[in-house]
């Protein structure tokens, strides 16, 4: 599940994963409560999976330039390469999923 204070719109937004509890009366209705808008949940997309379209995609580029002998040499620059980015690097585009989200919706699951 992401939560996530979406501070353009002064107000919660909670995008589920593809969990089935949140379908559940008393989930629907405590959400209610709180007053959170809940947007359904889109069939998969790599466009609004943070580790597909931020993460892999960035470590993709940098990966390409690589060629590993052994498990643990690529474990090793894996873990070098995660430990290189900082905090900032981790949320940019994860504060951007309200968008991403709409503009799938909007293009009707279609990648973009």
């Amino acid at each position: 599940k992401y939560v996530h204070y979406y501070s353009r719109h002064d107000k919660i937004i909670l995008l589920h994963d593809n969990a089935r509890p949140h379908v559940a009366k008393p989930v629907k209705t405590y959400l209610e409560t709180l007053n959170w808008e809940v947007l359904p949940h889109p069939p998969y997309s790599p466009d609004i999976a943070p580790s597909d379209y931020h993460l892999f995609r960035s470590m993709a580029h940098d990966l390409s330039k690589q060629r590993f002998t052994s498990y643990e040499e690529t474990k090793n620059w894996v873990d070098s390469w995660i430990a290189s980015k900082d905090e900032e690097f981790f949320r940019r585009d994860i504060r951007m999923l309200p968008e991403r989200w709409e503009k799938v919706m909007a293009s009707d699951g279609q990648y973009f």
